[in-house]
């Protein structure tokens, strides 16, 4: 087994290595249909595994289309890593979508649908605490520099 170091140096490497595959050698058609980019690479322990977490933006069609032609090309990306990285045994490639990015947008915008929902109670508690004045603010806590 690698030591963890060695891991995830072969992990950066491979995410290097796939996302200029992906830019610039990649000639099916199928995976410039949605703009895809390598978000993460998990290799195992032994360095005979990889996951490649992919997130590809676009439509739903473009998503399937880009995910079977990057199924398809694995063939060849495993052989360009053989050849570029140079390990004893090139690990076998399997491509997943990430779908991180669609979840932290989708948490977004629930946040910011409850801040407009919420919006005008905080504004009138504002305007309430406000008409208090600023003497009775906080009357009852003793101040800190009075102690000093």
């Amino acid at each position: 087994m690698a030591n963890d170091r060695r891991v995830a140096r072969v992990a950066s490497l491979i995410k290097r290595e796939v996302s200029q595959m992906l830019m610039s050698e990649i000639k099916d058609d199928r995976v410039g249909a949605g703009m895809a980019s390598v978000t993460d690479v998990v290799v195992s322990g032994d360095l005979q595994h990889a996951k490649i977490f992919v997130s590809i933006y676009g439509t739903d069609e473009a998503k399937v289309e880009t995910m079977s032609g990057l199924q398809a090309a694995t063939g060849y990306i495993r052989r360009e890593l053989g050849q570029r990285i140079r390990l004893r045994r090139t690990p076998e490639i399997l491509f997943r979508e990430d779908l991180a990015v669609e979840r932290g947008t989708r948490v977004l915008s629930l946040l910011n649908q409850l801040n407009v929902d919420s919006e005008t109670p905080a504004n009138e508690l504002a305007d309430d605490a406000g008409e208090l004045g600023d003497e009775s603010y906080g009357a009852d806590i003793p101040a800190a520099t009075e102690e000093r």
